[in-house]
């Protein structure tokens, strides 16, 4: 188990509403109303946007599907805890896609180890957390994709972890369409992210079955 912390070398993006708090005692008290541990450090994530609510949402939906006809997997919502040893911090990502050849181990309350993806939709207030330190986090904790899902500027960074350990950029094609290995057949539309009204519970299913028939 990761020693206490009992001090913030710098600190970190959010607000930070208690330091110099143990791991255990984040995973008892705090984990499971919206707050994240780094480095001692208990930080408040702030209500979303209904934006931001309907964008994890669509994505949840769409990889819920995906899991059903193509059982590889699965995908996890927050408050969900990621345990990131190797880089002090417990965070609780908007999605994680594990994978079943994913070693990290999967208990009721947290992942112990990297996802194969996470997913953050940005908002105002978390910018630096998911551009900065969440990136470097995912990168050095060994997650394999890490998805920026960002509304305001209606763009999706996607970055991929190679064999260097670091990320490079992967963008979709000139139509918009991101596709990865990790999650053959399955093809995100990203124009369709930044529609008024997103497509509903019948039309995803329908769509995630067509692509997989049409990729058979």
């Amino acid at each position: 188990m990761m020693a206490d912390q009992t001090s913030i070398a710098v600190s970190p993006a959010g607000e930070v509403v208690v330091a110099q708090v143990s791991a255990e005692e984040y995973m008892a008290r705090y984990a499971a109303d919206h707050y994240e541990w780094v480095k001692g450090a208990v930080i408040k994530m702030t209500p979303v946007s209904l934006k931001h609510d309907n964008l994890r949402h669509y994505l949840r939906q769409l990889l819920d599907a995906y899991f059903s006809l193509n059982p590889i997997g699965v995908v996890i919502g927050e408050p969900f805890v990621m345990r990131l040893e190797t880089t002090d911090s417990y965070r609780e990502p908007d999605l994680q896609v594990l994978l079943n050849s994913n070693p990290s181990k999967l208990t009721d309350t947290a992942l112990l180890g990297p996802a194969d993806i996470c997913i953050e939709v940005v908002s105002p207030e978390s910018v630096a957390r998911d551009y900065g330190e969440k990136f470097e986090e995912y990168e050095k904790g060994g997650v394999g994709e890490y998805w920026i899902i960002d509304p305001a500027r209606e763009v999706c960074h996607f970055y991929r972890l190679q064999e260097s350990k670091l990320y490079t950029v992967c963008s979709p094609d000139e139509q918009g369409f991101y596709r990865t290995r990790r999650l053959p057949h399955l093809v995100l539309h990203v124009p369709t992210l930044w529609q008024e009204k997103l497509p509903d519970f019948f039309a995803i299913g329908q769509a995630v079955q067509d692509m997989i028939k049409e990729n058979k």
